[in-house]
């Protein structure tokens, strides 16, 4: 691991770098072994137990919200939440940024979840410039940026390629509502920092993955393509990449079309024409995009995929606060 490695705020993709990725990666690894016994909880709630996390998530989640709130426990962090803001100082006329500010004064963590693009990263450099800075973790910001669950994606193409050679060579195929899915936006980002991963976008016109996602594979020189056939990829795909239509954005960017979705749908049928070793992600929630009957294949690793987000997060927290040397050491004596 390489400890010039670090990171104090997770507010974007783009801050992760390869190494990074790798190091969190091979972090999380070393923290599920020890996971393992009772001794090695044990351990591991002992690391962080004299910190305290405040959860602010006014934009609704399950998966995320409940992710984070296993990885603080963990690591015994004691943590609080906000949920409503209707059960804060904000019914009151207080500004969203002083609210979280009041947050700061209590607790040593704060993960945000907001449907306001680039507000993690405002409330970051606020919290800079004062007195008492404390470390912010963006859990989903607008239309535009899920880093972590970018990451807990690349964790989980990582453990399901360990025995193809990893992530690099692949074909990756994302599928649905590209134009608002932020964490198709978050992981192509990342893709790009593996060598030659191809990326296929397939979606219909009205929500096909944005012009600047486009421009930055451009930029970098990634190789991809942008259709609406998706039958056509699906023997090529290593991976495919499930999304839900985005409809809670409708009544915010006017963007709502009457399309039928069902030709953007993984069907029981449509498992013959993938390749033995490919993989199906999907971030959850999902509708009626993958067939229920898909989930007892085994290249269908989207629970799985849930599962990883919570020990990928605990490894990112353990970066946050430097204890990624307490793991190696715990690891290197114990396991």
């Amino acid at each position: 691991m390489d400890s010039s490695n670090r990171i104090y705020h997770c507010l974007t993709a783009q801050q992760l770098s390869l190494n990074l990725l790798q190091d969190i990666c091979e972090l999380a690894d070393k923290i599920r072994k020890i996971a393992k016994t009772k001794e090695g909880m044990e351990y591991l709630a002992s690391l962080l137990n004299h910190k305290r996390a405040m959860l602010y998530f006014v934009q609704p989640s399950t998966r995320t919200f409940l992710s984070f709130y296993s990885a603080c426990q963990i690591l015994g962090i004691k943590c609080a939440e906000v949920r409503d803001p209707k059960t804060s100082s904000e019914v009151k006329g207080e500004s969203e940024e002083d609210t979280v500010r009041t947050f700061s004064s209590y607790f040593d963590l704060i993960i945000m979840r907001h449907s306001k693009a680039n507000f993690a990263e405002k409330i970051a450099a606020l919290l800079n410039s004062t007195n008492r800075p404390v470390p912010v973790i963006n859990a989903g910001s607008g239309k535009d940026q899920h880093p972590t669950q970018a990451l807990l994606d690349i964790y989980t193409l990582r453990r399901s390629f360990q025995e193809r050679g990893g992530i690099d060579n692949k074909k990756v195929v994302f599928v649905g509502d590209l134009l608002r899915g932020r964490t198709i936006r978050s992981l192509a980002y990342l893709l790009t920092k593996y060598e030659n991963v191809k990326q296929y976008f397939v979606a219909p016109p009205e929500f096909q993955i944005g012009s600047d996602i486009v421009a930055y594979l451009d930029e970098v020189g990634t190789d991809y393509e942008i259709l609406e056939d998706f039958k056509k990829v699906l023997s090529e795909a290593d991976a495919i990449y499930m999304t839900r239509l985005q409809d809670e954005w409708d009544a915010v960017d006017g963007t709502k079309a009457e399309i039928d979705f069902k030709r953007f749908s993984l069907t029981g049928d449509d498992l013959a024409l993938l390749k033995p070793d490919a993989v199906i992600l999907h971030p959850l929630p999902r509708r009626d995009e993958i067939a229920v009957e898909v989930d007892t294949d085994p290249r269908a690793l989207y629970w799985q995929q849930m599962r990883n987000g919570m020990w990928v997060r605990v490894a990112l927290i353990c970066m946050i606060f430097s204890k990624e040397q307490s793991i190696i050491d715990y690891c290197s004596n114990n396991i």
